[in-house]
This record gives structure tokens, sequence and C-alpha cells, in this order.
């Protein structure tokens, strides 16, 4: 899980372009009214709170649902995604971009229940939402951070094309205080060099 900076998934809406592209084992969509007890079971969990900055712990279905609806509003530069399972079109986690700053990068967000942990579900929808990102708005940056203490989510934002930035603090709600980070950098131009790796393979 990434810790995502101040109101990444706090104030969630979908952007006004197409889904994402399907990956391997997940896609990403809206988020709905039906995913709240799948969206609460996962969420209320310590260990996924402890990771994020905005995240609530306890999560309530009060919480569930007042992030749902704000997954409906449309606008620019702040796309919000649940991650699914494509095989049974269960919610295992949530996505999302957002412009923090005036002016400034875009910054990346996600989480994942613990159920799906290390199987490579995040990698697949981190890929999937930076390519969204890059193709539907006109970010040249994509900003992601981790806890020093996430070692996984460091794997999954170095195999999608971060570089190590800097060091940092953020204030973390599920953590209860503020909690070392490490920032990475996704510029778009390197992210076009990756893409044509892949395509030459």
């Amino acid at each position: 899980m990434v810790v995502e900076s101040d109101g990444l998934l706090d104030e969630s809406s979908l952007y006004a372009a197409p889904l994402p592209q399907e990956a391997v084992h997940v896609r990403l969509d809206t988020p709905r009214v039906d995913d709240l007890a799948d969206l609460v079971f996962l969420a209320n969990n310590k260990q996924v709170a402890a990771n994020l900055s905005t995240m609530p712990h306890p999560f309530t279905a009060q919480d569930g649902r007042a992030l749902i609806e704000k997954a409906e509003r449309n606008r620019p530069l702040n796309a919000g995604f649940a991650i699914r399972l494509k095989s049974t079109g269960r919610l295992i986690g949530l996505t999302r971009y957002a412009n923090v700053e005036p002016d400034g990068p875009l910054h990346i967000g996600y989480w994942l229940g613990e159920p799906f942990w290390g199987r490579g579900y995040a990698t697949e929808a981190v890929h999937a939402l930076v390519d969204h990102a890059f193709t539907h708005t006109d970010a040249e940056e994509l900003q992601g951070s981790c806890r020093v203490t996430n070692p996984a989510s460091r794997r999954v934002l170095i195999k999608s094309g971060f570089q190590y930035r800097d060091p940092s603090m953020i204030r973390s709600l599920g953590a209860g205080g503020s909690v070392p980070i490490e920032r990475y950098t996704l510029e778009k131009a390197v992210w076009k060099s990756l893409k044509g790796w892949g395509q030459g393979r």
C-alpha cells in the first residue's frame, strides 16, 4: 500500500475519461453501493490504515458510504477507482490519482485488503492507473510514497517505473501520528520509454 498524500482517498471522484485498461487479473472501475460490505470489511484493518495517511481506524459503514458517494463526483485531475478481481468482480481495494497542490504533480495512492496481499494485484492496478493518468491527463509527472516499513509497497512502485526521490514525514490517521516515508517519482518521458521497451519484446 502506498501512503497517499492528504485527501487522496478522502476526496475521491471519478475522472471524466474512459476507465483504465483491464490488467491480467484485476480491473479498475467505479466503486458502487453494493461494494459497501466488502469495502468496510477490508478497510477496517489497522495494518491497512497504518500505511495510509487519511484512512480512519476503525473504518465504519458511514465512512464507506461517504467514500462511495464522493467517488461519483467528477473533477479533473482527480480519479478514483475500485480495484476488482476480474474473475469475480469483487472489490479488493481502491486506487486513485489526484492533484493535491495547484499546478503540482499528480499523486497516486492505493490499498488492497489484507487477504489479497502478495499476489501481484497491486502492481497490476498501479500499472493500469499510471497508464490512465498519463493517457487522459496532461500530467508530466506522477508521485507516490510508501512507509519505510512497507517493502511490498516499495517493490510495487519500483516495478511500476517510479524512482526514489527523497525521505519525508507524513501524518497518518491510522498510525496515530507522523511516520517516515520514502517519496518516489515517475516522469511521463520515462513511462513512454518503459512502454516502448515492453512493446519491443
